[in-house]
């Protein structure tokens, strides 16, 4: 029998390992590959993660205490009132600049931002606005508009009016979940200018609120002469002022304290003055710009 030539040229102890290497292989070709457990999806947040959204923590205003959530299927009917001058270039809730101008609305917990249609019960018509704010906190009224939406909807002129808010999804919307109803702004009715609210139309009325209580400083405050405080606004509104407050918690211990003159100081402190500076800047990331570091 006639040796191949490759067996010819490997000495016998060569030719035991090579038949020795194949064995090898061939039984670890064999084996069957062991199986690896794919990843399981990391679990969905109860709270939005998306940078730029604001819900905030439940807070307390004139006695009545306001749990702010995600509810996509927000639909209810009351009484809507509007802001302007007042607040006008003031921070909003979620760290923007308010303009009378803009087609917005104050809500009390909806996230910030989020998008409801409006519809004017008494005259038929229908606005998208963007929530951008806290409010508003007097009697059973449900979302406060800007000057534009008012006047738009038909609002200003009476000054309250009953409406139904229905939460949307449009276009672009972080928390779009079905198609979009509305692509933009736009008035849904071209009717004519609003006429008076009819005579037998009453408006809620106006609780009066208690004096303010004053508020202790956090404690440590005076105790500690380095501490430090980030004060992110000066606000005449109480409520608008705790909801705030409530929306910044993300960043540490946060309270509206009364000042002079009417106004609530929002602030997030007491902090070390070693860590106020990179907690200033976050703040100020956040949108919060005109936020500052004071004693």
């Amino acid at each position: 029998m006639r040796s191949s030539p490759l067996s010819a040229e490997l000495p016998r102890p060569g030719r035991l390992l090579a038949l020795g290497l194949g064995l090898l292989l061939a039984a670890c070709a064999s084996q069957p590959k062991p199986q690896v457990a794919a990843p399981k999806p990391p679990a969905k947040p109860s709270q939005p993660s998306v940078p730029g959204v604001k819900i905030g923590t439940p807070y307390e205003v004139f006695g009545v205490r306001y749990f702010p959530e995600d509810d996509r299927n927000y639909d209810r009917e009351g009484v809507a009132s509007w802001y302007g001058p007042t607040f006008h270039a003031k921070p909003t809730a979620n760290g923007e600049i308010y303009n009378q101008e803009d087609v917005t609305a104050a809500h009390k917990t909806l996230p910030m931002p989020s998008w409801v249609e409006v519809t004017n019960l008494d005259n038929g018509r229908k606005l998208t606005v963007r929530i951008n704010d806290r409010g508003p906190f007097v009697g059973e009224r449900i979302i406060d508009l800007s000057k534009r939406s008012a006047e738009i909807l038909g609002v200003d002129r009476p000054g309250l009016a009953r409406v139904r808010v229905k939460r949307v999804f449009p276009e672009g919307d972080w928390a779009r979940a079905e198609p979009p109803r509305q692509s933009a702004v736009q008035v849904a009715s071209a009717a004519p200018v609003a006429p008076p609210p009819p005579s037998d139309f009453v408006a809620a009325p106006v609780p009066v609120a208690p004096s303010p209580i004053p508020v202790a400083l956090p404690p440590g405050a005076i105790a500690d002469p380095a501490a430090r405080f980030i004060q992110v606004a000066a606000l005449s509104d109480e409520g608008r002022a705790r909801a705030l407050a409530s929306v910044l918690t993300d960043f540490g211990p946060a309270a509206a304290h009364p000042a002079p003159g009417g106004l609530w100081r929002v602030r997030i402190g007491p902090l070390q003055e070693a860590q106020a500076g990179n907690v200033l800047f976050d703040v100020q990331a956040a949108g919060y710009r005109e936020a500052r570091l004071v004693r």
